[in-house]
């Protein structure tokens, strides 16, 4: 069963050994910032690929296994002619566009950006925003089923953003999707949550969706999980509404932890960045912390598995149901990692230090963001957020979803996602040296202020 812990942010135990880490990853982070490779480019054969468009329609490549091939498996029967996907135009919305397309269902692909992407055939773009409810309503037309995966605000610099903007396409685009599947009588409404309604710098060990409660709203430190946490409640509360057509409203979320996979353009690539500039060259927090992570095309399978079992065929098993859904594994994050670092011929981190002090450095670089950006914007190497989403262990059960859905996970290996990123990713160009230079220094020096206060 899951076990769900207050957090334990006892901080003075590890004030004698506050200085000298602190001290240590301030001079690698310094020594990296001002290295002659760091300021002119990285040089070597990966740095120079180009970007490469998708032109060819090859995408998604996740539907390949770790060796290479195909995946053959026939797909779930979803007894659907035409589903709508919201947030259709970012990573996981279209590769799930495209996994619906190879079972012949028509898509709609509906976001407020277009698809980087070559849409695939059987599939139609339509530009909206997910708060907008005639928009909403007009691409509905003929759609029996609904992925909501549209959100905001999950990680980095959008996470940082205005909390009315955050809350408004988070939580009031839910409430329009579920209007507008009641208006267009539409049965079948999967929503894509996080882990992170749960979760919030609290312990959880294996937890469950019957025994870990949702951490309260009052005491989240972002705007993203606090509004996810309201969007996921309001889509189980909409399960069982009366539809027009007499017929009734099917509801279920899933919550996934970090997805990766080709092409994931969040989370791989500001750890890279964060690597190469020494921001990652050490730990912190619980060396044995653990955590899950989700390929995209198992998340893929998870959500297509979903729609199939709010069909009355599956007996509703789904409506009014949460489940959470990873690769199956727990892992600690610095081992996790550990590919990136070889591709790019870095050593792993050895310098450990207390997750306070960490904690603190995100928290001042959350205040320079909000400071400097009437001059210029920065993405913060980590949120405090993200610091304990690496620093605590946060692990859940897939039980429920393997018994219900009949979930399955397939075995994805990260360091096939980070040679496609590698070969992949544009030549690195930095505009703003000097800006990033006194901008780091900053940064250190108020770390080295809250050091000397300790």
């Amino acid at each position: 069963m899951g076990q769900y812990k207050e957090p334990e942010h006892t901080w003075e135990h590890q004030h004698a050994v506050l200085r000298i880490p602190a001290i240590l990853v301030l001079i690698n982070i310094l020594r990296r910032e001002f290295s002659p490779s760091h300021l002119q480019g990285r040089t070597g054969t990966t740095a120079n690929y180009m970007i490469q468009t998708s032109a060819d329609g090859v995408l998604p490549h996740w539907n390949q296994s770790s060796d290479g091939r195909l995946n053959e498996q026939a797909g779930p029967h979803l007894k659907s002619t035409k589903a709508l996907v919201t947030g259709g135009g970012g990573y996981f919305g279209y590769n799930l566009g495209c996994a619906l397309t190879k079972l012949g269902i028509t898509v709609v692909l509906f976001d407020i950006q277009k698809p980087k992407w070559e849409v695939p055939n059987g599939a139609i773009y339509f530009q909206g925003d997910v708060r907008d409810c005639k928009a909403v309503f007009q691409a509905c037309g003929g759609v029996d089923c609904v992925f909501h995966a549209a959100s905001y605000g999950m990680s980095g610099l959008d996470q940082l953003q205005k909390k009315e903007q955050i809350e408004s396409i988070n939580v009031n685009g839910t409430k329009v999707v579920i209007d507008v599947c009641k208006q267009r009588n539409i049965p079948r409404l999967i929503y894509t949550s996080t882990v992170n309604v749960v979760f919030g710098g609290n312990p959880i060990e294996e937890g469950d969706e019957e025994t870990v409660p949702y951490f309260p709203l009052e005491k989240q430190v972002n705007h993203y999980s606090r509004t996810k946490a309201m969007a996921d409640q309001m889509i189980l509360a909409a399960d069982g509404t009366p539809l027009k057509g007499g017929d009734k409203l099917h509801t279920c979320v899933l919550r996934p932890p970090g997805i990766y996979g080709p092409e994931e353009q969040k989370h791989l690539p500001r750890v890279l960045m964060n690597i190469q500039r020494g921001l990652f060259n050490f730990k912190f927090g619980n060396p044995k912390a653990q955590m899950n992570w989700v390929h995209v095309g198992n998340l893929v399978q998870a959500h297509l598995l979903a729609a199939e079992a709010l069909t009355p065929e599956k007996g509703y098993i789904a409506s009014g149901q949460a489940y959470y859904i990873h690769d199956g594994e727990n892992v600690i994050f610095s081992e996790w990692i550990t590919p990136l670092f070889e591709k790019l011929g870095y050593s792993r981190p050895w310098i450990r230090i207390p997750a306070f002090l960490v904690y603190i450095a995100a928290t001042v670089t959350e205040c320079l963001h909000l400071a400097l950006k009437p001059v210029f914007s920065f993405t913060p190497f980590l949120t405090r957020n993200e610091v304990w989403n690496i620093a605590v262990t946060h692990t859940f059960r897939i039980d429920k979803a393997c018994n219900q859905l009949g979930y399955c996970p397939k075995k994805f290996a990260l360091a096939d996602s980070v040679d496609h990123y590698l070969q992949t990713r544009p030549k690195c160009q930095d505009h703003h040296k000097f800006l990033k230079i006194w901008l780091v220094l900053g940064t250190c020096l108020c770390l080295i202020f809250f050091v000397l206060l300790s």
